[in-house]
């Protein structure tokens, strides 16, 4: 069998250029996410603050409501509600145990209101026990605590009847000295209305982005504020409560909806200067980011706090512009870091177009720094545990090396990952660089093709990893085209990628990170596709 000739000139040239394109488009978006977006200010009058905010105090690392031995001290809970008084009046609790039975007190000495949670479940006896003690909790802080509520969108989660739910909230009714409500979706609140005359004010929860129909930021608003007039109408002559209401700051895009820092922002102000001129009672989800949401909900659940979860300081202020990213020194370095270190890399390679060849392999590796760094913020968000740590590292470790091998490489069009691998099983001396690509290839594939599956049958909590494939998207998607071998692994895996990525953007097709995913996939799958196999590839 003839040795496989080295790639002519073309490639390279086109490796270059579609490397620059990517680089260029990637910096102009950086660029404009530095841009500040003016919004509505939001000036409170003199001693004015937000009405209330959701509080729940697991989010130091390691700490979550699922760790039955888990209990926050009185010092973080002290700590955590001091900053809050800054910015509020209330706190909303889901719950009393873990610690959380500490808050009244605080809150009294500091001079804030309670909103008082009890979690009702599955398990009919620690309903019973969490109401019991919430009960007695609140009766033995009226002064500070506004309200008892009982239950946190049960119905919605299906795990007790609109007849039981009645029943606990009568119990607490006849118990209690503080007003007593439920907590539940809008939409819940009209299917079961008659809950309203067990209560002495319906608590509703409008969450913009998590409708069934995902809204846009920009009718955002107006969409609450349709809403609490369809309620307000629904329930005449009750009080309500906008019992949660706000936007994540990071995570997967739903549709139009787009959990970013400049959108919270927006949201949160509009929301908040709308509510105080209407006469609105209201309490915002949430208090500080809570991590532990994320194996939940994914990402966009731990992003929803009006405070840092490490530092306790505001996410964004309440007036004057607000920017995406406040700087683009990590993202630059990784790319600078990345072409140098291709660069050196590919000193001494013999091999023809030789500065063509050098400024190919500087633009490969300067993506790949870019992509690194920018996946790495995203990894500090999204990542939960240490399998996802060590999995996908492992695919953003084979990505990182891969303009060593692009340095090394003599134009030599890569085989197949099978015969990649079974020369690195029995040949000692090691493979060559052409070979290297050739297993990465196949073991990228593999990993992209896992991921867009997982994606397209369980999309709603689950990020699109377009930064992760991005650079081995651009880099396989130029020399699948000029020679790469193919075999049947690779191409059912390009087969599934192509597919998953379709079937996933056709939904949202008008949603850029649906989209960015499809275009990535496909420029990554299609030369494994559609390219006819020569001769000299291994089967």
């Amino acid at each position: 069998m003839p040795a496989p000739r080295p790639l002519p000139r073309t490639p390279w040239r086109v490796l270059l250029l579609s490397q620059l394109a990517l680089l260029a488009g990637l910096l102009v978006w950086l660029g404009l996410q530095t841009r500040p977006q003016t919004m509505h200010d939001l000036h409170l009058a003199e001693g004015e603050k937000l009405h209330c905010v959701s509080y729940a105090p697991f989010h130091r690392p390691g700490q979550t409501p699922f760790d039955p031995a888990m209990r926050i001290g009185l010092e973080q809970v002290h700590e955590d509600l001091a900053a809050l008084a800054k910015i509020t009046d209330c706190v909303r609790l889901y719950s009393i145990d873990q610690g959380l039975e500490q808050v009244p007190a605080v809150a009294r000495e500091l001079g804030i209101g309670v909103l008082l949670g009890a979690w009702i479940g599955y398990d009919r006896e620690k309903n019973a026990l969490e109401l019991e003690r919430a009960i007695e909790l609140a009766n033995a802080n009226a002064d500070v605590v506004q309200a008892l509520i009982v239950g946190n969108e049960v119905l919605l989660r299906r795990e007790r009847t609109e007849d039981e739910l009645r029943a606990l909230i009568a119990h607490a009714q006849a118990r209690t000295e503080v007003p007593v409500t439920y907590a539940d979706v809008w939409e819940f609140w009209i299917r079961h209305d008659t809950l309203a005359a067990e209560v002495d004010f319906v608590t509703v929860h409008i969450l913009p982005f998590w409708e069934d129909e995902p809204v846009d930021i920009e009718v955002a608003l107006a969409h609450v504020a349709r809403i609490r007039a369809e309620v307000g109408e629904h329930f005449d002559g009750k009080r309500i409560l906008i019992g949660e209401t706000g936007w994540p700051s990071a995570g997967r895009q739903r549709e139009d909806s787009r959990p970013s820092r400049v959108n919270q922002a927006r949201y949160i102000r509009e929301f908040v200067h709308q509510a105080h001129a209407r006469g609105w009672h209201y309490n915002l989800i949430e208090a500080i980011d809570q991590p532990w949401k994320r194996a939940l909900e994914g990402t966009v659940g731990g992003f929803w706090g009006m405070l840092d979860a490490h530092t306790l300081a505001p996410k964004f202020p309440l007036a004057g512009p607000v920017a995406e990213r406040e700087s683009l020194a990590a993202p630059l370095a990784g790319a600078v870091v990345g072409g140098l270190a291709a660069l050196l890399l590919a000193v001494g390679v013999r091999t023809s177009a030789r500065r063509l060849r050098a400024a190919a392999v500087a633009a490969s590796g300067a993506l790949v720094g870019l992509t690194a760094a920018l996946h790495f913020e995203h990894a500090l968000l999204a990542y939960r545990n240490l399998l996802e740590w060590s999995v996908l590292g492992g695919v953003a470790l084979i990505t990182a090396l891969l303009p060593l091998a692009i340095a090394r490489w003599d134009g030599v069009p890569p085989g197949t990952a099978a015969a990649a691998w079974q020369r690195l099983r029995h040949a000692p001396e090691g493979l060559r660089a052409h070979e290297w690509l050739a297993l990465a290839r196949g073991l990228l594939l593999f990993a992209a093709a896992v991921a867009a599956l997982l994606l397209f049958v369980d999309p709603r909590y689950r990020d699109f990893p377009t930064l992760l494939y991005l650079a081995p998207a651009a880099v396989f998607g130029v020399i699948g085209w000029f020679g790469a071998g193919a075999g049947r692994a690779e191409r059912i895996c390009a087969g599934v990628l192509a597919l998953a990525v379709l079937g996933r953007w056709l939904p949202e097709p008008m949603n850029p990170q649906a989209l960015a995913w499809l275009l990535a996939g496909l420029a990554f799958a299609l030369p494994v596709l559609l390219r006819r196999p020569r001769e000299h590839q291994q089967r």
